[in-house]
């Protein structure tokens, strides 16, 4: 098989029963989605839907006054094909109460802010629909650390997080989700024209057979330069991945009862 590329029959069936098999240990049989309209959100959607029935599967879209109507146009049509459940919760009001306290703040802050802002309406609803919350991020997002820390990397599960971007495009594309939101250009959405990779400086596809090569293939520097790469991609992209190991992790907790256990042993 080619670098990259996926069984995704094979996939599909392997993330479904994860995701049963976590709601279910849990004790819930619900899911709830924050439906934006995106590859990510969609794919995932989909095969909630495969692994739960459409019953048991909740979309959210929550759009800002700035986002682009597209979005929540593909967020219905997604639930509409799926016959999920749908709502729309505008964050409009949430988000300018507070920064009408900062009108300064630069659209990293707000951005930040309004990642997060959905996350608390998506656990709200979580507790209200008794629904655990499906994560929507992919591999190559969570290793560059392109993500809002306890905004959308906050959820019970991730059911595509060991797939790179390219990869979810592939499993999109098996399971049925409709070819505009395939095609479309990548972007959070979080203002108007922003873009995905126009904030990450390189393409999608490139970086992700970066990545491949560089952490699962486990290549050296001259390897990776041998296959085309320039020595200042891979340096930027490395440091990417090292600089945000800690958004990977859970907060680290100081050992210190082990200790006194001991000491209190000796006394």
């Amino acid at each position: 098989m080619k670098p990259l590329e996926i069984d995704v029959e094979k996939v599909s069936e392997i993330i479904e029963d994860f995701i049963r098999q976590k709601t279910t240990s849990a004790g819930f049989n619900r899911v709830v989605i924050g439906l934006s309209g995106g590859i990510d959100s969609s794919t995932v959607a989909y095969v909630a839907k495969r692994a739960l029935g459409a019953e048991n599967v909740f979309g959210i879209n929550m759009p800002y006054r700035s986002s682009n109507p597209q979005s929540a146009e593909d967020a219905k049509l997604v639930a509409e094909n799926l016959g999920i459940s749908f709502k729309t919760i505008e964050i409009t009001d949430m988000v300018d109460a507070y920064f009408k306290n900062y009108p300064d703040a630069d659209m990293l802050r707000r951005g930040n802010f309004m990642a997060r802002e959905r996350m608390v309406v998506l656990y709200d609803q979580s507790s209200l629909l008794k629904a655990l919350v499906l994560g929507c991020g992919n591999k190559t997002e969570i290793l560059l650390g392109y993500c809002t820390l306890y905004g959308d990397t906050a959820c019970a599960m991730i059911p595509l997080g060991d797939l790179y971007k390219t990869q979810v495009r592939a499993l999109a594309k098996y399971l049925g989700v409709p070819e505009r939101i395939i095609l479309k250009t990548p972007t959070a959405d979080l203002w108007p024209g922003q873009s995905d990779e126009d904030e990450l400086g390189f393409t999608y596809e490139n970086v992700d057979k970066l990545i491949y090569f560089m952490i699962e293939k486990r290549y050296t520097l001259e390897e990776l330069k041998a296959l085309g790469f320039t020595e200042s991609f891979i340096y930027q992209v490395s440091d990417r991945v090292k600089k945000n190991q800690y958004k990977r992790c859970l907060p680290p907790i100081p050992k210190v009862n082990s200790m006194f256990l001991v000491n209190c042993a000796e006394g």
